[in-house]
């Protein structure tokens, strides 16, 4: 599901300017924020939306103040479910995803991001999505390389659900015809679930 499309090329300009002051806005609400309430997400996850039994789902590891989901990944890998972390392609492509097993190494990746160096490839059923801020109609702003969208477009049918700190949350967040909606945000005060 798509956003509203900005018509014009002034509109593109403005949506840029507003995308990148969101970002700073939400770049300052996170770095207050402790990583480790990744774990208080994580049971809101399990106990008020799981993936569907031997749903294959796609994580990503942390990378600065993001929060971690690292216990929700083991917990569902426990439960059963392959587990997949992202591996970023060259620029203007999408994402692919990479089995990864609990204890596995991790590589380098671009911009900070840790990737499973080898292994299979999978095809996400539910997706875990980072996130800079987001609202309650499932807009997500990210950090404005379109990885996510791009790849949200491939996968029609997967359940896409974004990961934040609640202070992560604006009224509205900025967004054009390019990005793509959640499904619902998962945050440390509970799931918030898209209409």
């Amino acid at each position: 599901m798509v956003a509203p499309h900005f018509a014009s090329p002034y509109c593109d300009v403005l949506l840029r300017e507003m995308k990148a002051e969101a970002r700073r806005l939400a770049l300052v609400r996170r770095e207050g924020c402790d990583p480790a309430l990744g774990a208080r997400l994580a049971a809101h996850v399990l106990a008020e939306m799981p993936p569907p039994p031997g749903a294959v789902v796609a994580g990503f590891w942390p990378m600065g103040r993001e929060i971690d989901i690292r216990p929700l990944l083991l917990a569902l890998a426990e439960r059963g479910h392959p587990i997949a972390l992202p591996v970023t392609p060259k620029r203007g492509l999408p994402l692919l995803f990479r089995r990864w097993r609990p204890g596995e190494e991790l590589a380098r990746g671009p911009m900070g991001t840790r990737q499973p160096a080898a292994g299979e490839e999978l095809r996400p059923d539910w997706l875990l999505v980072p996130l800079l801020a987001f609202d309650r109609a499932g807009r997500r702003l990210g950090y404005g390389g379109g990885y996510y969208d791009r790849t949200l477009a491939t996968l029609p049918g997967a359940a896409a659900i974004g990961c934040a700190y609640a202070c992560q949350e604006l009224p509205e967040v900025p967004a054009g015809p390019e990005d793509w909606i959640l499904h619902a945000i998962a945050t440390e005060a509970g799931v918030i679930r898209v209409p």
